[in-house]
């Protein structure tokens, strides 16, 4: 076909479109700006805007309607507001704000309203969900049941978390709440758990560091990140905890088990307290707005373990909230204290003695948890918080006496080498059966005998033994079966004589010297058995003979 032919098809249908074409008029709410400030500005001509509904911008910034007032609706603004003037012409959108889901997510990093922030293009989702949902009924939910492995020994066995279940991690700036998260992250590779990782406020660098260290633990195949850093409008960090949870719900209501960290929850309540202010909101309790502990709950409440009838799928939630001088008694660690089913209490003390994750085991509690424990951690772990919460107390006292009897100076040598198990290095976690073994010799006192500075490396030594040597064992700890006699017995032999490389070389010369003398003794006592033998023979041949004769 030539051009003309193709130019005068093109005309012809465009002449027809537009004769068969009949406009429709509609009617559109415009509002203007009165006022503008940071993160927040208040329009007006808006009659019948709806409660978070989306209100756009010059420009294509977006705000969420807040308050809702006769004369004016106050606005929450989603971004940079320096070319909003006042005048300007604002519209309804007519929806509320909602976050892109899907699988397309997994490995990106995005902001609150699904832009990505990783330089590899948009984002290809074909659903959406609301940042604000109902959380489940409790007719929806079920018990937890099946543990989320956090693969540090000290949470694992003293502050179990359920999947489905809210812990709370709490403590004082640079004590490694968020490496507590990362490790928890690390370590679900292989458990088919998706994980969310949430930054709110935080330093940029603070969140670059976390997502390289995702990156080279090949974490982020099966991670995704939302992030609102300090630098982000109040609004955006406002809303980001909201989408991250939805995001989370995409994959529970599929019958997945999703991991949503949120980190923290103080800057997030600091950037609602800055909204609510700047809106004339009525300041209460450290000038945080009334609602504050409402705003966290129904946050929090839509994390839970679903029934079989819905899937079956949970969403697992790891808020951090930080303390200030160790006040975990202030208004917003009270409030999510609540609000969560247990806390990881972080102790800054122990941080400072290289006690690494610093958790302090008499603050910390899993209200849900310990029912989802394996069976191994239950038999092996069962009296170690009592015992070892007892050694801090005793071993605060033995500072102030010089004479100890023999139970307190037992008490606190082998408190001392079960501190020295439960350390960790950070992005390094452990198998259940590795945390099993390293357990069941602390608390046989394989390591009583050792030097306090060789039990970390004995403690390796014995994990490997007993992965190398025990496979089967391990299988069944995996599985959940109880732990029978003979696995203890196992792996108590395998720990001792995996620690007899690591005893100080007078204590090995003993045993080797008492280990002689057993081995001649028992030599000794089977060649005086022999001659025992030999000389019963021979009575027996002389008593033979006397018969003999007699009876000839």
């Amino acid at each position: 076909m030539s051009l003309q032919t193709v130019l005068d098809d093109t005309f012809t249908q465009l002449d027809q479109g537009l004769e068969t074409y009949q406009p429709e008029l509609q009617l559109r709410e415009v509002g203007v700006v009165k006022s503008v400030s940071r993160g927040i500005a208040t329009v007006s001509g808006l009659p019948t805007v709806k409660a978070d509904e989306l209100i756009r911008f010059p420009g294509g910034l977006l705000g969420i309607a807040f308050n809702l007032d006769p004369d004016e609706v106050g606005v929450i603004l989603l971004g940079e507001s320096e070319h909003i003037e006042a005048g300007d012409r604002v519209q309804r959108t007519g929806r509320i704000l909602d976050v892109p889901v899907g699988e397309a997510l997994i490995g990106r990093v995005m902001d609150a309203t699904g832009r990505p922030l990783d330089n590899q293009g948009a984002i290809q989702t074909t659903e959406r969900l609301p940042i604000e949902q109902e959380a489940p009924a409790i007719l929806d939910r079920a018990p937890v049941k099946v543990p989320l492995q956090t693969g540090l020994k000290v949470v694992d066995a003293l502050v179990p978390i359920g999947r489905g279940q809210r812990e709370l991690i709490v403590g004082d700036r640079q004590t490694g709440k968020t490496a507590i998260a990362v490790d928890t992250i690390i370590n679900q590779k292989g458990k088919d758990v998706i994980c969310i990782y949430c930054a709110v406020g935080q330093r940029t660098s603070a969140v670059a560091k976390v997502i390289a260290q995702l990156r080279e633990r090949e974490a982020m195949d099966y991670s995704l990140v939302v992030v609102a850093t300090g630098e982000d409008a109040p609004g955006l960090r406002y809303i980001t905890p909201y989408s991250a949870m939805s995001i989370g719900e995409y994959f529970r209501d599929r019958g997945q088990d999703a991991l949503v960290v949120i980190d923290d929850m103080t800057r997030h309540a600091w950037a609602y307290r800055e909204l609510s202010l700047l809106l004339r909101r009525p300041p209460g309790r450290e000038a945080y707005p009334g609602d504050i502990f409402y705003i966290h709950s129904r946050m929090l409440e839509r994390s839970t373990h679903l029934s079989e009838e819905l899937g079956g799928g949970s969403l697992t939630a790891l808020p951090i909230v930080e303390t200030q001088a160790q006040n975990i008694s202030a208004y917003i660690p009270t409030n999510l204290i609540s609000i969560t089913d247990g806390q990881i209490y972080v102790s800054p003390d122990l941080f400072q003695q290289t006690v690494l994750p610093a958790v302090e085991v008499g603050k910390s509690v899993s209200r849900v948890g310990g029912k989802t424990q394996l069976s191994a951690y239950q038999e092996v772990a069962g009296d170690l918080r009592l015992s070892y919460s007892q050694f801090q107390e005793v071993e605060v006292f033995a500072r102030f006496s010089t004479q100890l009897d023999e139970d307190t100076r037992h008490t606190l040598e082998r408190g001392r080498r079960v501190r020295q198990i439960l350390k960790q290095k950070e992005s390094q976690p452990l198998s259940v059966p590795e945390q099993i073994a390293a357990l069941v010799a602390v608390n046989q006192g394989v390591f009583d005998e050792l030097p306090l500075d060789r039990v970390r490396d004995a403690e390796t030594a014995v994990r490997e033994a007993v992965t190398e040597e025990l496979s089967e064992v391990c299988d069944r700890i995996v599985s959940g079966e109880a732990l029978r006699d003979e696995d203890l017995e196992a792996i108590l032999r395998v720990a001792q004589e995996a620690t007899q490389a690591y005893k100080p070389e007078q204590e090995q010369e003993e045993e080797r010297t008492e280990q002689e003398s057993e081995e001649e003794e028992e030599q000794t006592q089977a060649e005086q058995s022999e001659e025992d033998k030999e000389e019963e023979n021979k009575q027996q041949e002389e008593e033979q003979e006397k018969e003999e004769s007699a009876n000839q």
